[in-house]
């Protein structure tokens, strides 16, 4: 039987079993029917990213260079997993966390290597370092457990929502283990947020949240994720983190930490899209309204202050802060491809951001980083308002067919 074929009919035997059991036991998480992969990428988006490569086209053909020869991206990669993380504020102690946020954004470029060239070497990779943390992981202690979590558990569930349907070589019982960790050992740090911490605290922990739902198959995990970007009463809910003008909560305190935010809420809104759920458009469009604020601040023109406590009083930043100015974070692309290509909204300093880290006037610290600069551009720049219906074939809709030979999948892909 043809390994593509076999992989199919294996994956619709274990989906039938998990669906069976679950409606048994009467779990929410069983009312579940979300798209996959479908987190922060759809089968759709990845054709197109790929199709571009193929064709040298730029810009992406120069984000994956910048991205195949990053350090994440070796297949010498090795993972460091611990029993128990520390990571205390400013990551002091660091016992672990460092090497937790490295492996996950390895296990997840890594997993974007793999659908991008079809080689299994890549997914392999991925899958030894998403075992490695899932068999030995036990604990995450100390004041940021709740952070780390928030920024690097997302890029661990991109990956293993890569694998999990894209890739016949990751064995079930490893998908388990590492269902295990995300449900036990994560979601319990991160599952009543941090309402009274600067807001990227709360916005980390969406869009790690809102991952795990879909990757966990959990209804209930990806809407309490939802209901709390629209309407919690922390500083990282949609509401709290922005005034009308698109000040930011943090806008007061430094532009790196106010980025931080703006990204991971950015990200939860791409994700949620992807499932048929529209978080951008909240508002009145009030996410497009603080990048805009933040890259015209960042861009060196002024814009409007006003001084207001966050949520519980804790903070009360007086004016804007110059701390970090013109470091732009490499997010823009997602933002930029969703309120122009896809809502047909003008966002021009979104745009001349874009415009600068695409040609390397941004962040030159992060320019060095090579994978963190190189995903915005490579994975969100230029996507089509709409894929056409014939982007994908449809029996393949939602699952890339492994190849491993090194070819790149050959998918129609969707007009630019």
């Amino acid at each position: 039987m043809h390994t593509d074929i076999r992989f199919h009919l294996s994956w619709l035997k274990h989906f039938g079993i998990v669906v069976l059991a679950a409606s048994c036991l009467g779990a929410d998480w069983a009312k579940a029917d979300f798209a996959h992969p479908g987190v922060a990428h759809n089968s759709e988006s990845i054709a197109f990213v790929r199709a571009r490569i193929e064709a040298g086209e730029q810009p992406w053909a120069r984000a994956w260079k910048q991205l195949s020869e990053s350090g994440s991206a070796q297949l010498d990669w090795q993972p460091k997993p611990r029993a128990h993380v520390e990571r205390g504020p400013y990551n002091n102690p660091n016992i672990g966390s460092s090497e937790f946020s490295a492996d996950a954004a390895a296990a997840y470029v890594h997993a974007l290597c793999w659908v991008l060239t079809g080689k299994a070497a890549h997914a392999e990779k991925s899958a030894e370092i998403l075992d490695a943390w899932s068999a030995t992981l036990q604990s995450i202690s100390n004041h940021d457990a709740r952070l780390l979590v928030g920024m690097s558990g997302y890029k661990f569930t991109i990956a293993a929502e890569l694998l999990k349907h894209t890739w016949n070589g990751w064995p079930a019982d490893r998908q388990e283990r590492f269902a295990r960790m995300a449900r036990e050992i994560w979601y319990p740090i991160i599952q009543d947020f941090y309402p009274s911490a600067n807001g990227n605290w709360d916005a980390s922990m969406l869009q790690t949240m809102m991952a795990m739902g879909i990757f966990l198959d959990d209804q209930a995990m990806f809407d309490r994720a939802k209901d709390y970007f629209l309407t919690g009463q922390g500083n990282g809910a949609i509401g709290n983190y922005f005034k009308e003008s698109g000040q930011c909560q943090e806008s007061g305190r430094d532009q790196a930490h106010t980025q931080m935010g703006l990204d991971f809420l950015a990200a939860t809104c791409e994700t949620a899209w992807i499932q048929g759920v529209d978080l951008y458009g909240a508002l009145d469009n009030r996410l497009l309204k603080g990048f805009e604020y933040t890259a015209k601040y960042n861009l060196g023109q002024e814009v409007p202050y006003e001084p207001y406590r966050s949520f519980e009083g804790r903070y009360h930043y007086k004016a804007i802060s110059d701390n970090s100015r013109g470091r732009f974070r490499p997010m823009y692309e997602r933002v930029f491809n969703h309120y122009h290509n896809r809502k047909g909204l003008e966002a021009p300093f979104t745009w001349q951001a874009v415009e600068r880290l695409r040609t390397g006037r941004g962040d030159s610290r992060r320019r060095r980083e090579g994978a963190d600069a190189a995903l915005d551009t490579l994975m969100f720049a230029d996507q089509p308002a709409r894929f056409s219906s014939a982007a994908m074939p449809a029996q393949e809709s939602r699952i890339v067919p492994p190849l491993g030979d090194g070819r790149v999948p050959n998918f129609p892909h969707a007009g630019g």
